[in-house]
């Protein structure tokens, strides 16, 4: 379960961690209000979860009730990266001098949590591990025992972090690390960590995932979970009982199993194409779950094409066939073109029930993907 920015917050405040004042405001009347009540500048921040939102149009600083209202208007009611913004918390704005990230995430290669600390705080942080991944400082945690806070000097300091404020910046690192593990989450980071001209160090953003077969052990949080839903397509995924998750891409994918979907999406990238989604429909492939799992794709706008990868294990490639089949008569126009591509158990015999007129085929999953890439005006 994704928290917005606004609920990661209340729960970092309430673990001490230095957040500037801020409101939830849903109307441009009640975000006037906040900035009136918080005291200018103030800046306003769209609550949908995705990266990048500042440079979206999602983040703008206001200086008096004029420029707050501006800022409401654009931001309430727009499209950003394909979701609607209905929410937007109106903050204390931070006169900063630099700028760091400090996060806590599970590291699967090594089995353990890992802490981290980068300089190059403000930008995506994937960007940062990609192009310069010396810039992040990495502290593997046991466990069994906890952070130590010699480990959390120790990757403050391998970071570069100016002593002055190091030991403010190892403090939020072990109060991170102490909610990541007794909240059962799976990443938490705040991004950036802003230095003030003071030299006080403020968490100015906050991203905290919870594992969802946890929330039992934390009612706090599960009734978070509605209000924290990441978009419609992500709750009816939940009615629906797939494994979904939205991607910023353009090439739907559906495949039966975790791992046909992965080599999927790994073959989307090597083709020259973005995946636009992890779509698990799981064992069995009727005509209801396979519409359903279309009727999904489809409404994603981001979506320009679609590939189903199929593999017929104790379900039959025929019975599947009839699924897809039986699936697409329920629409009354195919809105976005699929491929289909369809292996394993009586796989010939489904190639040939399939109906070629509202969908295609290919043979291989490498000639699926390539063709849905093209469709998708991917490279070839």
């Amino acid at each position: 379960m994704k928290l917005h920015e606004y609920q990661a917050k209340r729960v970092f405040a309430e673990a001490g961690l230095p957040v500037p004042e801020s409101e939830l405001a849903e109307s441009v009347e009640e975000v006037v209000e906040a900035a009136e009540r918080i005291g200018y500048p103030v800046a306003v921040k769209a609550q949908v979860q995705v990266g990048g939102r500042g440079k979206a149009g999602g983040i703008k600083l206001a200086d008096d009730e004029e420029e707050v209202r501006e800022a409401a208007d654009a931001i309430l009611g727009m499209d950003l990266k394909g979701l609607h913004v209905d929410s937007v918390l109106v903050e204390e704005a931070v006169d900063f001098t630099n700028e760091l990230y400090v996060g806590v995430t599970m590291d699967r290669g090594e089995g353990k949590p890992v802490a981290m600390v980068s300089t190059k705080g403000g930008v995506d942080i994937e960007e940062v591990a990609a192009e310069d991944p010396d810039a992040i400082a990495r502290e593997h945690i046991d466990p069994a025992f906890g952070m130590h806070p010699y480990q959390a000097r120790k990757a403050v300091f391998d970071a570069g972090v100016e002593r002055d404020i190091a030991m403010d910046v190892a403090n939020v690192l072990t109060t991170l690390y102490d909610l990541w593990a007794s909240k059962d989450a799976t990443d938490i980071e705040v991004n950036p960590v802003m230095v003030t001209s003071d030299r006080e160090v403020v968490c100015a953003d906050a991203v905290m995932n919870i594992d969802d077969d946890a929330l039992f052990r934390h009612s706090d949080l599960a009734e978070m979970e509605d209000e924290a839903a990441e978009d419609d397509l992500e709750a009816k995924a939940n009615e629906y009982g797939f494994d979904y998750v939205r991607l910023s891409g353009n090439v739907g994918i559906i495949g039966n199993g975790a791992g046909l979907v992965m080599t999927t999406l790994d073959l989307v990238d090597y083709y020259g194409g973005k995946p636009a989604n992890f779509l698990d429909i799981g064992g069995g492939a009727k005509a209801e779950r396979v519409a359903n799992a279309l009727d999904m794709v489809f409404a994603d706008e981001n979506v320009d094409s679609v590939v189903f990868n199929i593999f017929g294990g104790i379900t039959r490639g025929d019975e599947v066939a009839k699924g897809i089949n039986e699936a697409l008569d329920g629409f009354d126009e195919i809105p976005k073109p699929v491929v289909v591509r369809l292996a394993g158990t009586n796989a010939e015999e489904g190639m040939e029930i399939l109906n070629t007129e509202r969908i295609e085929v290919e043979k291989t999953l490498e000639e699926a993907v390539q063709r849905a890439v093209e469709l998708a005006g991917g490279e070839n």
